[in-house]
C-alpha cells in the first residue's frame, strides 16, 4: 500500500488538529489547508500549502468557492493503479490527496440560536465540505477520511505503524462520513420544513 503523501485538512471544529497534523507533517506528509484552518497550523508553526497555490486558483465569493476544483477532487479521486485513471492524471497533472480531514459548517448550532434568520441559516450550509469528505469516501481503497477528531489518534497510529491506514479502517471511516452526511442534510431540511414562506419577509419578492 502506497504511503500517505499529501492530506487535505479543512475545519471547522478545530479541535486536536494542530496536534494531528504536526504528527502527519513529522511523518513527511504534505499538508493542504484553506483559510482558518491554514492558520491555526501556521500558528502552531507547520509548513502549510494553501489549496488556492496548490491550484492555481483563487478562493473566491466570500469562501463560498475554495476546494471545487478538478485538482483538489482528481486528486481525491483517481483511483490508483487504474490505467485510464493513471493516464489522465499525468495527462492532467493531478497529485494525489491520500487522506482529507473535513468538518462540516456548523448548521445545527447556528439554526439553534435564537433569531437565527433564513440568510443565516442558509450561509451555514456548507456546499465544499460534503463534497469533500463523499468524494473521499466514495474512493475510500485508496483515500483515508476523517471527519470526527476522536478518530485521529487511531489513524496517526496505522500511519506511523505502516505507513498508511488499513483498508477496513478505511471503510469504517468512509461509512462515518456518509452517516454524517446523511444527519447534516435531514437537519437543513427539516429546518427549512419549518420556514413560512408566506409570512417571512426573507422571501417576500421585491417591486421594481
Amino acid at each position: 500500500m502506497k504511503k500517505i503523501e499529501r492530506a487535505l485538512i479543512s475545519l471547522t471544529d478545530k479541535t486536536g488538529v494542530a496536534a494531528f497534523a504536526a504528527e502527519l507533517a513529522r511523518l513527511g506528509v504534505q499538508l493542504l489547508s484553506t483559510g482558518g484552518t491554514a492558520k491555526t497550523l501556521r500558528q502552531a508553526g507547520l509548513a502549510v500549502t494553501d489549496v488556492s497555490t496548490f491550484t492555481g486558483f483563487p478562493e473566491m465569493l466570500d469562501g463560498r468557492v475554495k476546494t471545487l476544483h478538478p485538482k483538489v477532487h482528481g486528486g481525491i479521486l483517481y483511483q490508483r493503479g487504474n490505467p485510464a485513471h493513471e493516464q489522465q492524471r499525468a495527462e492532467n497533472q493531478l497529485e494525489a490527496i491520500d487522506l482529507v480531514a473535513v468538518n462540516l459548517y456548523a448548521f445545527e448550532q447556528a439554526v439553534a440560536k435564537p433569531g437565527c434568520s433564513l440568510a443565516d441559516a442558509i450561509e451555514n450550509i456548507d456546499i465544499g465540505g460534503p463534497t469533500l469528505l463523499r468524494a473521499a469516501a466514495k474512493n475510500f481503497r485508496d483515500v483515508t477520511v476523517l471527519v470526527d477528531p476522536a478518530d485521529y489518534p487511531v489513524a496517526l497510529a496505522e500511519i506511523r505503524a505502516r505507513g498508511n491506514t488499513s483498508l477496513a479502517t478505511r471503510f469504517h471511516l468512509a461509512k462515518k462520513v456518509f452517516a454524517r452526511a446523511a444527519h447534516y442534510d435531514a437537519a437543513i431540511s427539516a429546518w427549512l420544513e419549518r420556514v413560512d414562506a408566506t409570512n417571512n419577509p426573507e422571501l417576500q419578492e421585491q417591486s421594481c
